[in-house]
């Protein structure tokens, strides 16, 4: 009787994956190949990215996980490539043709409708997406050819960059706040040129404070020996960059990992001058502990506390 093959064990891996995404796969799928790789217990990623889309998706693993709700709240840049003149069911080049146009725009005329679009904006959502209604998917009922009616909701776009024209294709960068649709905003331009639109291209090239600098493909990854692949990870706290540093004394620390509020002495722990939310890294040995919240009279309250081993 031939006996099966022994279960692979997950381990317990924890760091930052900068994956750059190839077009054609879904960001839950790059996720399950990327942890399979790491052979880690336990990932998650830090919003999706349509599977026509590429560039940075962001994958975390253990103990980041606590932390990439940070990253679904954080401005994203793209860059994308806008087709005038042609509509799509999806509004991009994975739906139906849905109408055509002439395209007949000057660079001046661009220029005017972008600056429309610029700072806080009312947002249709679009029927294919991962919103959910009663429980199901939005593409779910998208796909049953059932439309159903949708609020406004208010995004921002800090930044909208003419990047160049040659009819009927318009490159943009875009720069926008949390639950922006990239594809709304192509379709939406095109409206108010008159000869609608559709995206032809979408490339992720910021989230938050990470870039694709140092960015690995699926591919690339799969050809690093299995022993170095964790070497590409980032640190945890790779996802907290932009939070000012608290660094505790090791009987604080303990303190910190218990979940005390702890009153901080400037003299004793420096502390930012204003109230908000703080990294905090015992000093012995430059272990993360998580994230607090330094609050009125110097106080620090824990927040996300991470795993040390030896609290």
């Amino acid at each position: 009787m031939a006996t099966l093959p022994a279960k692979k064990i997950r381990v317990p891996v924890h760091g930052v994956l900068l994956l750059d995404k190839a077009a054609g796969h879904s960001s839950n799928d790059v996720l399950i190949k990327a942890k399979r790789m790491l052979n880690a217990q336990k990932a998650g990623h830090t919003g999706t990215l349509d599977p026509f889309a590429t560039g940075l998706l962001p994958l975390c693993f253990g103990e980041a996980t606590k932390f990439a709700q940070d990253l679904l709240e954080a401005d994203k840049t793209y860059e994308t490539l806008v087709h005038l003149g042609v509509t799509t069911v999806t509004g991009d080049t994975e739906g139906a043709i849905l109408d055509t146009a002439e395209v007949s725009v000057t660079q001046r005329q661009i220029e005017d409708v972008l600056e429309r679009f610029r700072g806080p904006i009312d947002q249709v959502p679009p029927m294919y997406s991962a919103l959910k209604r009663d429980g199901k998917p939005l593409y779910e009922y998208a796909r049953a050819g059932i439309t159903l009616e949708r609020e406004a909701r208010r995004v921002t776009i800090h930044q909208l960059e003419f990047l160049g024209y040659q009819a009927p294709y318009l490159r943009l960068r875009v720069g926008c706040s949390k639950g922006t649709y990239i594809r709304v905003l192509g379709e939406d331009i095109g409206a108010a040129l008159g000869c609608g639109a559709h995206l032809n291209a979408l490339r992720r090239i910021q989230v938050g404070s990470l870039t694709l600098e140092g960015a690995l493909t699926l591919q690339a990854l799969a050809d690093i020996p299995d022993d170095q692949r964790l070497q590409c990870l980032a640190p945890v706290d790779a996802l907290l960059s932009t939070f000012p540093k608290v660094v505790l004394s090791a009987d604080l620390a303990s303190r910190f990992l218990h979940g005390q509020r702890l009153a901080l002495g400037k003299e004793e722990v420096p502390i930012p001058e204003q109230e908000g939310r703080v990294r905090v890294y015992r000093g012995c040995d430059g272990q993360l502990l998580g994230t607090g919240q330094i609050k009125e009279f110097g106080v620090l309250a824990p927040e996300r506390l991470v795993s040390t081993g030896n609290s």
